[in-house]
């Protein structure tokens, strides 16, 4: 924690921009020629990869003010996804935390040979057909679930993340 101090450090309730994604939150895309819009099922591929996303609030408030935050979004075949997973998607859409795990370094890349996604720092690999899954690395966990369901067609938060995320101490 004494190289990265933000990771210790909690979410302040008086600052919207920081809270974790509440229900009824939005998922936007955070880089990319949709870059702050609302991500929509047909705005992902089938299959992946992931793209990277930050939640909003229904009144416009973009929860990044921290890293903790960052989400990994991606649609699948349902037909292809755990019951956990399904359990958790809006259709088939599902959103993971972007922490991973291990060290706190962003899952941001993707194996088009596994269909999984890739911690850059240390290759943690998840599965995101089976509740983002360790399968691979020295992460000891996988990464939590964010619950979402459809409104009018858009994914949105539908309660907290499953479990701890991985950046946090407690």
């Amino acid at each position: 924690m004494a190289l990265a101090p933000w990771l210790a450090r909690p979410a302040r309730a008086d600052d919207p921009s920081e809270l974790h994604p509440q229900p009824g939150d939005r998922l936007v895309f955070l880089t990319g020629a949709k870059k702050g819009q609302i991500i929509k099922p047909e705005d992902l591929p089938l299959g992946g990869p992931q793209v990277q996303a930050y939640p909003q609030s229904p009144d416009g408030v973009l929860r990044d003010g921290s890293r903790l935050n960052l989400l990994i979004v991606i649609r699948l075949d349902p037909k292809e996804m755990s019951p956990a997973t399904r359990a958790n998607a809006a259709g088939e859409v599902v959103a993971y935390s972007a922490v991973c795990t291990h060290q706190g370094c962003p899952v941001n890349a993707w194996s088009d040979e596994k269909k999984m996604m890739v911690c850059s720092c240390h290759g943690s690999t998840y599965d995101p057909r089976d509740g983002a899954k360790l399968v691979f690395g020295p992460a000891p966990r996988a990464l939590p679930a964010l619950p979402l369901k459809l409104d009018a067609g858009i994914p949105v938060v539908a309660a907290g993340f499953s479990e701890r995320l991985g950046g946090e101490t407690a």
